[in-house]
């Protein structure tokens, strides 16, 4: 059975998150048919920060939960994964899966909505992307800037524009509690939390060199270029001993 043609995601369970054992292009594939479809799509690029989050704080948690699709985007899912015993395919970064959906839009004629980061940012990263993917229709970008008084004003926008897809950069403690709130509203095919990616495509900032990211250690150039992420940062020692200490018990927690 084709498991993308009945949108049945294989997953393994990390400390009771689902997350997506395809590759890349399962990946793309799958949400390129939710766009088809037009059915709402939560997509979360999970890192072991959010993990974590997810551990400590059950409302994170439930919330993960509600998304329609996890992809292991930091390398510390991808080896908990294989710790466990149900390894996943590979590792699906967040900024490659949004390169990845933006090269099907362009050939599909997708339209495309920018929201999150700065107002200089977010207009940088759209006039780049439109072109580098001529074929996609930006119809819509916003700053991230903005609270939940000026939520229905920003939702109102998106459902006019009916883009098929959303890309939410606003932090990860605030653009998937955001995007999983008003998901039914938005009614988005495919709606994802993209992070510093705006940064990096506007050129603000420079993604890792490709040595950091063959190395997987991608974090730590972020982490030496941005020494203020240190605390935020602790997070990933703290993952690494809680799947060192649970091991194969990791996939059956609920």
């Amino acid at each position: 059975m084709n498991t993308k043609e009945n949108h049945t995601v294989p997953t393994v369970s990390v400390f009771g998150v689902s997350v997506s054992k395809w590759s890349m292009a399962d990946t793309v594939e799958h949400l390129a048919q939710a766009v088809a479809s037009g059915s709402p799509h939560h997509v979360i690029t999970a890192n072991p920060i959010m993990m974590m989050a997810a551990i400590e704080n059950p409302e994170y948690k439930k919330m993960m939960q509600t998304a329609e699709l996890i992809v292991p985007d930091g390398t510390g899912l991808v080896w908990a994964a294989r710790k466990g015993g149900e390894p996943v395919a590979e590792r699906v970064p967040g900024f490659d899966l949004l390169h990845e959906l933006m090269k099907r839009g362009d050939r599909g004629g997708w339209r495309v909505y920018l929201l999150g980061s700065a107002r200089e940012v977010i207009e940088e990263a759209s006039c780049r992307l439109k072109n580098q993917y001529p074929g996609v229709l930006i119809v819509g970008c916003r700053d991230g800037y903005f609270g939940p008084d000026q939520d229905d004003e920003v939702i109102r926008d998106i459902v006019n524009a009916a883009p098929h897809l959303l890309f939410v950069a606003r932090g990860a403690d605030t653009q998937e509690p955001w995007i999983a709130k008003h998901k039914k509203t938005l009614g988005v095919p495919v709606m994802m939390g993209v992070g510093g990616s705006f940064d990096v495509i506007s050129g603000r900032t420079k993604r890792a060199p490709k040595l950091f990211q063959k190395l997987r250690i991608e974090w730590l150039y972020r982490l030496l270029k941005e020494p203020t992420r240190f605390r935020r940062m602790l997070a990933l020692p703290k993952f690494a001993i809680r799947v060192m200490r649970e091991g194969e018990n990791l996939t059956k927690m609920s």
